[in-house]
């Protein structure tokens, strides 16, 4: 694939500009019938549709992605194991909403309670889960606050681990859809669970709750949930041409609403929408004059990979630029910002992205200082 380059102008500022082509044009999102909703390309971050973005509401079911997100921490860390056998205390077995059907008393698997919350969104094995953990949902809940925090989920508080409704129990669309990024992101291994169509324990089978594995072989995941009072909710994620996006739904009418609905936005955001990797993280992007120092030459890039998403069509109107600051001294730190790259498509700044040392560069000799300081002056 081409990639926009940066041509040297100056110094100060490095740009290329593609020329336009015909494009295709974006409408308006489709009518979503839900009480919010929102839709992201996993890669660039980019908010394809939204409405209520930041409104609390109910997240129902959709709590076990924290819950989740945890256990899959807890795993990475050694502190507990698949196989670990959990003893089922008599709270998770009284617990109400959906099941797994486990038994108080019985032993059951980390690996087991695991599929049994994801899969059957079973209330009982997320507290069996919640328990071993951190002794007490209690403890557990505190846990998922903190992980909130964390991840940057500003306008979510957990109040229980399941999902029940509580007055301090709430979330946003952009929150569940930014946990739901996390999770695919930090534990890929523990996102797949979220593909499980069934899952069979006590005898007893149960479909996984999200109709949208069924209906659309692009979607992987990920999670549905449903109170009275918040409606049917439906977090959805699907990989289609190398790109990822996802959906949340709030709010909506019924279990066939929220997956048509969810649909409707994944739909919008492949019909209209591309995402292109531009440049990779940790590689030379440009490589500029640094005076004073052991090496003549610096080279910059980004700390982490860039992505876009763009409308389709688009990919050779975008205009790249760097900024660069105008002198550079030594020494020079690996990580420290010496200037910016900007992306822009038409009028609109789609990306800014600090420009940064990929090595270190140290002082240069007393000899080296004089050359250069001769140089700077005739400049």
């Amino acid at each position: 694939m081409h990639k926009p380059v940066f041509i040297a102008v100056s110094l100060f500022i490095v740009s290329f500009s593609l020329t336009a082509v015909g494009a295709q044009l974006v409408p308006d999102p489709p009518a979503i019938d839900a009480d919010g909703y929102f839709l992201m390309d996993f890669d660039s971050g980019q908010v394809l549709a939204e409405r209520k973005a930041d409104q609390r509401m109910e997240p129902a079911s959709l709590t076990k992605m924290m819950v989740s997100y945890i256990v899959a921490e807890e795993l990475a860390l050694g502190a507990i194991k698949p196989q670990d056998m959990v003893t089922v205390s008599e709270k998770a077995w009284r617990m109400t909403g959906s099941r797994m059907f486990i038994e108080v008393g019985d032993k059951v698997s980390i690996e087991e309670l695991n599929k049994g919350m994801i899969v059957q969104s079973g209330n009982d094995a997320t507290i069996a889960l919640a328990e071993h953990i951190a002794s007490s949902e209690e403890s557990f809940v505190a846990l998922m606050n903190q992980h909130a925090q964390r991840l940057g989920l500003n306008d979510t508080h957990f109040a229980n681990a399941t999902g029940l409704p509580n007055p301090e129990h709430y979330s946003t669309p952009r929150d569940l859809a930014l946990l739901g990024k996390a999770l695919i992101r930090d534990h890929p291994e523990e996102y797949k669970l979220y593909s499980i169509k069934s899952f069979k324990y006590n005898k007893i089978k149960q479909n996984n709750r999200n109709t949208l594995l069924w209906k659309n072989d692009a979607v992987d995941g990920i999670k549905t949930g449903h109170t009275e009072s918040a409606g049917f909710c439906l977090v959805a994620s699907a990989m289609q041409d190398n790109m990822r996006l996802i959906s949340v739904v709030l709010g909506t009418k019924s279990k066939k609403a929220r997956s048509t609905e969810s649909n409707k936005l994944l739909n919008y955001g492949y019909r209209f929408y591309e995402t292109h990797k531009l440049y990779g993280a940790n590689q030379p992007l440009t490589k500029v004059r640094i005076w004073k120092g052991e090496s003549e030459e610096l080279p910059l890039g980004l700390n982490e990979d860039l992505y876009i998403t763009i409308p389709k069509g688009q990919y050779k109107n975008l205009d790249a630029s760097m900024s660069i600051n105008a002198e550079i001294i030594a020494p020079a730190e690996k990580g420290r910002t010496y200037g910016t790259v900007n992306i822009v498509l038409g009028d609109k700044n789609y990306a800014v992205r600090k420009l940064i040392a990929l090595s270190d560069v140290g002082p240069g000799t007393f000899w080296q200082n004089i050359v250069d300081s001769i140089k700077l002056a005739i400049n």
